[in-house]
């Protein structure tokens, strides 16, 4: 069975602080691409599936890269 490394909880809340910063990046990419309007639905449907996929560099890619593309709906 798996067992939990003996870390301190400094160690805990480092690790808890770059998960929450990892699962925020990729949703605020997911939720950022669906607000926008794209020229094809293909090309919004290839953003979010790339934040899905893989989920730390398609969101930095998206928010890099794709956030740029889109045009934001009102």
């Amino acid at each position: 069975m798996f067992t939990l490394p003996n870390l301190s909880p400094s160690q805990w809340a480092v690790i808890a602080g770059l998960l929450a910063v990892f699962v925020g990046l990729t949703l605020l990419a997911i939720w950022d691409a669906f607000r926008r309007e794209f020229k094809t639905s293909g090309e919004k449907m290839a953003w979010i599936q790339l934040c899905v996929l893989v989920p730390f560099l398609g969101g930095v890619a998206y928010l890099l890269l794709g956030k740029k593309r889109g045009r934001k709906t009102q």
